[in-house]
């Protein structure tokens, strides 16, 4: 995937006449689309965000197009929230939740797929408006790291925007500008609101998801690790400096004897983090054991009832955990497992179970292999005893959409750990 992030700090806008018209081929008409009514506040403030989406699936013929978005609002006069901004169709699903038009049901799945969908470069994977692009304009912005397709930049703000956009650098992106319309494209007042308010509505998630933080409201993470440690992942992310304040991190192999009243004279806590023994480790305990007390100790932790603070949790499975076990552990933690794998070629060589409310840790895995073969897996682990990636440094990048709620102090992201 190609990325161009070609100096001087420009917000100023690239082409502020809206695109030219498409000439309209004859084409049936769709029928009119369902109307959404939402009454977002006004809003004062420059809001920064990050969110991230995917390529678009082949609607059915006739197939609408981008070209048609410009000829339907300049010719047809048609209100720019009757028209899917991502592709051109007609037939509306939903509003797009961070700038003003309409959305179709196949967008509209791809955009909830890839929600903070993040690169290994710490970048979003995908176009913030269509859910798709090959080729993606990078914001500069230090504290934004969202793309733009050059086919949406094209069509939605001018023609030949996108290459003036990449030839500069320094481009500061439609969500982090000052002023909130580039030709067509009009951010809309309160997106946060409006995010929140498109993933509660249309993800099937039993999971809150917490409305995203201004980049100067942001604070430091402040982490509690349970049995695995993740202070090495979380530094080389940029959430914790090296040698950062005690409290930042909370380590504890053993929770035994710990009790409410501690959690809450450590805390409180934005993460919480768990995970079961590496294969092949000796422990004292059962592998149950530590779903069980990390269930217990997530209880003390998490934030009142109706608390707007956003809180985050995970647990991993180093694939030591019965089908009983993990059958307890969906049941207690409330949604499913993933399964992330360390694929080599054709090859597995490691993978874990991790169940979490992280954004887009769903998005991002699947169970490719069968329970069959992860315990072939596991066994050939233990057989062997040879080393292999910890479960922390397998998930290190589900972490990355966290940047949406609390300040990380580097963007530079090592590669190896």
């Amino acid at each position: 995937m190609a990325r161009s992030s070609p100096g001087t700090l420009n917000l100023e806008i690239m082409d502020g006449s809206d695109p030219d018209p498409a000439l309209p081929p004859d084409r049936e008409q769709w029928p009119p689309p369902c109307e959404i009514l939402l009454d977002p506040e006004p809003e004062h403030s420059l809001d920064i965000i990050l969110v991230g989406s995917s390529e678009l699936s082949s609607p059915p013929s006739p197939g609408p197009r981008r070209d048609f978005i410009a000829y339907e609002v300049k010719v047809n006069q048609r209100d720019i929230e009757d028209v899917c901004i991502c592709c051109g169709s007609l037939q509306l699903h939903t509003q797009h939740p961070l700038f003003e038009g309409g959305m179709c049901a196949p967008c509209k799945d791809k955009f909830l797929e890839c929600l903070f969908l993040y690169d290994d470069d710490g970048y979003q994977s995908y176009c913030s408006i269509c859910c798709a692009g090959e080729t993606l304009l990078i914001c500069e912005n230090p504290d934004c790291t969202r793309c733009y397709c050059f086919e949406c930049v094209d069509t939605l703000v001018g023609p030949g925007t996108s290459g003036k956009v990449h030839a500069m650098s320094n481009w500061v992106c439609f969500l982090c500008l000052p002023f909130p319309r580039s030709g067509l494209l009009q951010r809309r007042r309160k997106w946060r609101t409006w995010l929140k308010a498109f993933y509660d509505r249309e993800a099937e998630s039993p999971l809150v998801m917490y409305k995203t933080v201004p980049v100067w409201k942001r604070e430091p993470i402040r982490v509690l690790s349970l049995f695995g440690d993740i202070k090495k992942e979380l530094t080389s992310l940029g959430f914790l400096e090296d040698g950062s304040k005690p409290g930042r991190l909370k380590h504890l192999d053993d929770v035994t004897n710990i009790v409410r009243r501690d959690i809450d004279e450590w805390g409180p806590f934005d993460l919480t983090y768990g995970s079961t023994p590496t294969l092949g480790h000796t422990c004292d305990h059962p592998p149950g054991w530590y779903v069980y007390q990390f269930h217990r100790i997530l209880q003390y932790a998490r934030p009142l009832p109706g608390s707007p603070q956003p809180f985050f949790w995970m647990f991993v499975d180093n694939l030591v955990l019965t089908e009983e076990d993990l059958d307890v552990a969906t049941r207690f933690l409330e949604t499913d497992p993933v399964t992330i794998q360390d694929v080599r070629g054709r090859t597995v060589q490691n993978a874990v179970h991790v169940w979490s409310n992280i954004p887009a840790v769903k998005s991002r895995h699947s169970a490719l292999v069968s329970q069959e073969e992860l315990s072939l897996l596991a066994q050939d682990r233990q057989r062997v005893k040879s080393p292999v990636q910890g479960p922390a440094t397998l998930v290190k990048n589900c972490f990355l959409p966290l940047r949406e709620y609390f300040k990380y102090f580097s963007t530079e992201l090592t590669s190896s750990l």
